[in-house]
This record gives structure tokens, C-alpha cells and sequence, in this order.
């Protein structure tokens, strides 16, 4: 993993104590780099890789909130504190829904966990701080430009996410601190959008107020504990109010279907879809992990239907494991 010492933010978008009525460094403390290493033969690892390196946020004593991408599928988890002690963790499991993964300190970090507040407070343009392991040099004065709807191209559905400038460059786990002092988010991803002609970076970043109902399970059984969504190992992308697949996952429905990158979407279950958002909720109305899906699909100039038996992606994935 790169050494926290290797990188800064830029001076001028650095958050500054002063600017802030609560401890900002006692917060930015809580920020830890994550380092994971997962098993070649794991399924993730040809999307997401071997290693992945990100941050992550002490929330209770040892225990330590991240972006589940992060930690799926890991053998060995390593936790890197900000005066440079290293503390191996466990990976305790994810949600595919939330996104988010928590992992278990085997050692004693010895720092505060920092309190989780309301995102439904939040509003567009409050000020925040979206924190880096690493303190002030590592973490970026930022805002939030949008709440909204995001649709991500794995089987993904947000129905509200928080968007952030300026981006945070090491996104993943990063901590969204509101001017309380308190956890309001996690970093997911950089995305682009164009403002006044220009291409400028933010970060999407994953709300809080959706863990507080689905922590005690995480804890416990290390997902949530209700029946799976559907999934059939499709990824799209929405064109010109249409769903085209831009790929398929290996030993998923999808790919047992037969279909693949180029294909259009147009219906579920006899119902027409014009974008990402309809599908996935039409798709996941259908029922449970099992249930079978019926697609009308347009293949190079030719419609025709198919039912995939879709699976509870988790089945495909290595249980985290405590070594």
C-alpha cells in the first residue's frame, strides 16, 4: 500500500481548523487507510482486483465503516492509523443495497470513533469536510452541489446520494463531516459532470441515515437480514432513453442467458423500460433472489424474450472468513 506520506490536496482545498466550531483534527483522527487483500480466484477480483486500498471511519470501539467494494471477498484486512501503527481487521460483511461494509479491528486503535449524525438534515450547499486517512493534508473543504437520485451500472439504486465538490482524488471510504463534527456519509465514487461549459469532478457519496437501520445486522450476521434483491449479473448503461448492456459477469444469469455487450433492453416482465431506474425497479418488484425475470431484448436488429432465473449475487461471493 502507498505510504500516507506520499500524497497531499492541494493547499487550497485543504480544510482549515479555524473555518470549523467543532475538533477537526479529533474528527479527522477517526479516518483510517484500508488496505485489503482478496484471493485471485475470488469473483470480484477480475472487476475490482487483488489489492484495494481506500479509507475507512472508526464508528464504534473496533469498529470501522468503509464502502463495501472495498472488502469484498478480502482475506486479510489492514487497518493504517494516522500515527502510523498498522491494526490487522476483519472483514465483517457488506450491503450490496447501501453499498456500505464494515470491518472489525482485531487490536486496539486507540482513537475516538467519530459520532454519526443526520444526512437527512443536510441540504445543498452546506459546507463539509470529506475526510482522508491522514488528517488535514489528506481531506478536502468541500460542499454539496446535489442530493439525488443515482443509478449505478452493477444493480444499483440509490434513491438519494449526496454530491460533493471539490472531489476527494482518494475517494473510496472517505468520511462526508458535517459542520457538527459528525459522520454524514461515505465516499463511493468520482464522477464528472459539466457546469458553465466546464468538466469539473465530484464525489458520490453514500448517505448515513441508511445505515442506522441495517447496522445491528451487519454486526451480527454480516449482511442484511431480509431476502436478497434479484440480481441477474447485467451491466447497462442508459443511451438515448434506452438500457443497453455494456457487459455481463461471468457465471451470472445474464451470461447464462446468452446475452451480451451491445444488447438493448426493452422491457421487464412486459412492461417498457426507458432507463436504468425503471429496470432496476421493475426487476426488483418481480421478488426475491430466484425469482425468474422476463426480458424483451433488442439484438442487432432483431426483439425477441427471454427469462433469466436471477440468484442472490452473494451466493458468488467468498464469506468473509476470521483467520
Amino acid at each position: 500500500m502507498p505510504s500516507l506520506t506520499e500524497w497531499k490536496v492541494p493547499s487550497a482545498f485543504q480544510p482549515h481548523a479555524g473555518d470549523y466550531a467543532f475538533d477537526l483534527d479529533r474528527a479527522l483522527s477517526s479516518v483510517v487507510g484500508l488496505h485489503s487483500i482478496i484471493p485471485p480466484d475470488a469473483f470480484s477480483a477480475e472487476t475490482l482486483g487483488t489489492e484495494r486500498a481506500g479509507n475507512g471511519v472508526l464508528i464504534d470501539d473496533g469498529l470501522v465503516l468503509t464502502i463495501g467494494y472495498l472488502i469484498t471477498e478480502a482475506e486479510a484486512v489492514w487497518l493504517h492509523l494516522g500515527d502510523g501503527r498498522v491494526v490487522e481487521g476483519h472483514a465483517l460483511g457488506f450491503d450490496s443495497e447501501t453499498g456500505f461494509g464494515l470491518v472489525q479491528a482485531l487490536g486496539r486503535p486507540g482513537i475516538a470513533p467519530l459520532p454519526l449524525g443526520s444526512s437527512a438534515a443536510t441540504k445543498v450547499g452546506d459546507r463539509v469536510v470529506v475526510g482522508g486517512a491522514g488528517g488535514r493534508t489528506r481531506s478536502v473543504a468541500s460542499h454539496i452541489v446535489a442530493k439525488q437520485e443515482f443509478a449505478g451500472y452493477w444493480e444499483y439504486l440509490l434513491d438519494e446520494a449526496f454530491f460533493t465538490y471539490p472531489a476527494h482524488p482518494n475517494w473510496g471510504g472517505t468520511a462526508m463531516i458535517s459542520t457538527r463534527g459528525e459522520l454524514i456519509g461515505i465516499g463511493s465514487l468520482q464522477l464528472e459532470r459539466v457546469r458553465e461549459g466546464k468538466a469539473e469532478h465530484v464525489n458520490m457519496i453514500v448517505p448515513i441515515d441508511l445505515l442506522k437501520p441495517i447496522l445491528d445486522d451487519l454486526r451480527k450476521f454480516g449482511r442484511v437480514n431480509k431476502p436478497a434483491r434479484p440480481w441477474l449479473g447485467m451491466y447497462t448503461t442508459e443511451i438515448d432513453n434506452r438500457v443497453v448492456v455494456v457487459g455481463v459477469a461471468a457465471r451470472g444469469p445474464a451470461a447464462r442467458g446468452e446475452l451480451k455487450a451491445g444488447d438493448v433492453i426493452l422491457g421487464v416482465g412486459g412492461d417498457k423500460i426507458t432507463s436504468q431506474v425503471q429496470f432496476y425497479r421493475k426487476l426488483w418488484s418481480l421478488g426475491p433472489a430466484g425469482v425468474d425475470v422476463p426480458l424483451t431484448v433488442h439484438h442487432e436488429g432483431v426483439t425477441f424474450d427471454v427469462t433469466l432465473s436471477s440468484t442472490d449475487r452473494a451466493k458468488l461471493l467468498k464469506a468473509p472468513q476470521l483467520h
